[in-house]
């Protein structure tokens, strides 16, 4: 069977232009003209020789840090843009949702932007009519059908345009960080109905920094870095490598300790369970912080606190620990905390970690370091960081039921 999607050492050059100077008056870039100065032009290669072939009926990730060319990758996949060399071969209608509002015009109303949307996709009129009660209903917005797009909300718009793209059966369907726009129950609807279009036999491209969304989604997934693919294979070896990969900058390191302090806190490292340093956590896996600290008195009342913030930057919940007849004077000591599975809800959050007397003073504190990520790997929880429904921290209660 020949591949749905041929990637042929695909790369994209821009032009960027520096101007001398810097930001200038419109007054000064008049003056510099008539002086032919030269701006300086340096040649930008987002994307490098990318190779790769897609089976039909396959889903793969792709996935890397910012600025890895994940989005020029789609946007030619999409032909938005041309790629500067190589070539595409693709054997299949491809839909795109790169952007709110990609394909749509603002002035037309929704339903006129259902079959406008569609004839971009090459559908014919009564092809898209048979799809269009399930796009209306999927995408929530018939109250506002005949209103013009532009007085919809993004997340209006978002959901219209993604149900145009899933319903109307191409056979390659792209979509970028986009989804991130919709609310958590939409989300959830879109990762489903994502699901049926694999399980159908269509094919899938989805970029996404929601890791367990591309785990639970995409069989395969592949790497991007600096332009470049650095690994292709099955989406929970990528994701390991690419988590390994940048997990040494989520390590606190105290590179100018204070020689007259007490107590010093030297290094802070989140752990797996295979005691690998990591910036990712599934749901139900266990987290563990390793502190390292150093100390010239072992003085009473003195207490090792490890709090957790969310991404807004709060407390949510800490642990507090006495240390006395418990450390060296010494040597450094080493404290591993570990945080029960299942305690955070799926986001994103970061440490505090201090050394203190209670309610008297901080011998060595240090705020919001160590960031992490705890993403859904298939409970019950909503996969995103739209987290308005559970909160923060899930607590395991006790129920009792009676019948009255």
């Amino acid at each position: 069977m020949k591949p749905i999607l041929e990637v042929q050492h695909i790369g994209k050059k821009f032009r960027i232009q520096h101007l001398a100077g810097g930001y200038l008056s419109l007054r000064e870039r008049m003056v510099n003209a008539l002086k032919f100065q030269d701006n300086e032009v340096e040649d930008f290669w987002a994307l490098k020789d990318v190779s790769f072939e897609v089976q039909p009926g396959e889903s793969i990730g792709i996935i890397g840090r910012n600025g890895a060319g994940k989005s020029t990758l789609l946007k030619i996949l999409s032909k938005i843009t041309p790629p500067t060399t190589g070539r595409i071969i693709s054997r299949g209608r491809i839909a795109s949702l790169l952007e709110v509002g990609t394909g749509f015009h603002p002035e037309l109303t929704g339903r006129e932007n259902i079959f406008f949307n569609g004839s971009l996709l090459g559908m014919k009129r009564k092809e898209i009519e048979s799809k269009f009660d399930e796009i209306v209903d999927f995408s929530g917005v018939e109250k506002f059908l005949d209103t013009p797009l532009k007085h919809f909300s993004s997340g209006m718009q978002l959901r219209l345009a993604f149900a145009v793209a899933a319903f109307l059966e191409p056979e390659i369907l792209i979509i970028d960080e986009v989804l991130a726009v919709g609310d958590a129950e939409f989300q959830k609807k879109c990762l489903g109905k994502m699901e049926d279009v694999s399980k159908s036999g269509r094919t899938i491209l989805f970029v996404s920094h929601q890791l367990g969304m591309v785990s639970q989604l995409c069989k395969n997934a592949l790497l991007l870095e600096g332009g470049n693919i650095v690994q292709i294979g099955r989406a929970e070896e990528v994701i390991n490598s690419y988590t390994r990969s940048y997990s040494s900058n989520n390590v606190f390191v105290n590179e100018l300790t204070d020689q007259n302090k007490v107590y010093s806190i030297n290094s802070v490292k989140p752990l797996n369970a295979r005691m690998e340093i990591t910036s990712n956590f599934a749901h139900n896996e266990l987290i563990t912080l390793e502190v390292i600290f150093s100390a010239k008195q072992n003085l009473l009342n003195t207490n090792l606190l490890i709090a957790v913030n969310n991404k807004n930057g709060q407390r949510i919940f800490s642990a507090d620990k006495a240390l006395n007849d418990l450390i060296t004077v010494q040597n450094q000591n080493r404290v591993l905390l570990r945080i029960p599975s299942e305690t955070l809800t799926p986001g994103s959050y970061s440490f505090f970690v201090a050394i203190h007397c209670p309610n008297t003073m901080s011998y060595d504190s240090k705020d919001l370091i160590c960031p992490f990520t705890v993403f859904d790997n298939g409970s019950a929880f909503v996969q995103y960081e739209n987290k308005w429904f559970y909160g923060d921290v899930f607590v395991k209660c006790e129920w009792e039921f009676f019948s009255i």
